[in-house]
């Protein structure tokens, strides 16, 4: 019998020891030219091709082709595409669904503890000028009044702090409202997709997004990128927004209508955002976005990196779902949760790998 083949679309372990890992079960492997470093790959045509008779698809972010219908229909031994990310907006989900193939993700801690995390010190940075006084500095200045920061609390002699937005209340808009909690900020959320006990749990007032844009100095993002998200925020949305208002986005650069946001920027309809995705990436040097100064702040994707942390969990957890699928068992973080039981009518306690 032929060695079950995985297709790995955009590797991103250094260390190898997964792929490794995967030819010791008796896999064989064929890897893509994408990566975590460098998300343009293989085309659609080549990536077809390489997922022939792949009974695994498992990778990274990748953006020069989505794994599409055509992609996971080149195999019908295919089991699961295994991310190693959060993130299956790069991936047909509903394609998968429809095949009978497995999506999982890897929602690890220290990947949404991450962005959480980044998109504090985001905020941070853009209210209290950090870039702004150092550059000043290193230039020979001293103390000027436009360097003055914003005071995010409320205060005893009445000041009442500013309003932060959230935009989507999963894991990762959850941890970033418990980390402001003790900041004693005003906190809107808007998700219409988790119940009014989680925000009171995390002491969010729940509002509609043309509420939340209204009347808050820091609108952040935190949603998936679906149909319903796609350019969430375009310029009718950021002329909603207060002029000294910012915008973060951490969660998909599809999120945001790039154009719409520069041509804001550039006419002061809000005051500042920061980055960490963009529409297309590695962001295009002729994007306006980086001739924009201090009035944005960028990230080439990797808010959720961390030394110790980042993908390194992730890809771990992909590896074991994928010899798990291929010994016929059911891995433990499936995203497209319909499919399971046609899955396991197809595959459920059959391994296609050796005998040890």
């Amino acid at each position: 019998m032929a060695a079950p083949k995985v297709f790995i679309f955009a590797p991103a372990d250094p260390t190898e020891e997964t792929h490794r890992r995967l030819e010791m079960a008796g896999c064989q492997l064929v890897l893509g030219k994408a990566g975590w470093h460098t998300p343009q790959g293989n085309n659609e045509d080549e990536m077809a091709t390489m997922a022939r008779d792949a009974v695994a698809l498992v990778g990274t972010s990748i953006r020069s082709s989505p794994i599409t219908r055509r992609i996971m229909a080149s195999s019908d031994q295919l089991r699961i595409v295994a991310k190693y990310t959060i993130g299956v907006d790069d991936v047909d989900v509903d394609a998968a669904t429809e095949l009978g193939i497995l999506v999982t993700h890897g929602p690890t801690e220290s990947n949404w503890g991450g962005v959480a995390e980044g998109t504090m010190a985001m905020i941070l940075a853009l209210l209290k000028r950090v870039r702004e006084r150092d550059e000043h500095m290193k230039r020979g200045g001293w103390r000027l009044d436009e360097l003055q920061g914003t005071y995010l609390g409320a205060r005893q002699d009445g000041y009442p702090g500013i309003t932060i937005g959230i935009v989507g209340l999963g894991r990762i808009g959850a941890r970033l409202a418990m980390l402001l909690q003790p900041w004693r900020v005003r906190l809107l959320g808007c998700d219409p997709y988790v119940t009014r006990d989680r925000f009171a749990l995390l002491g969010v007032q729940a509002v509609d997004l043309d509420t939340l844009l209204r009347e808050s100095d820091v609108v952040t993002l935190h949603v998936t990128l679906t149909r319903e998200t796609y350019h969430l925020i375009g310029a009718a949305e950021l002329a909603k927004m207060k002029p000294t208002a910012v915008l973060i986005n951490t969660s998909r650069g599809k999120v945001v209508d790039e154009a719409a946001l520069a041509d804001a920027l550039n006419r002061d309809v809000i005051r500042a955002a920061a980055l960490d995705v963009f529409e297309d990436e590695p962001l295009a040097q002729d994007s306006p976005l980086l001739r924009l100064g201090h009035k944005v702040l960028l990230s080439p994707h990797m808010v959720s990196s961390n030394l110790d942390s980042g993908l390194g969990p992730g890809i771990e957890w992909a590896t074991e779902s994928v010899l798990r699928a291929l010994r016929g068992e059911l891995p433990d973080n499936v995203y497209n949760k319909e499919v399971i039981p046609r899955w396991l009518e197809r595959f459920g306690g059959r391994s296609v790998l050796p005998a040890p």
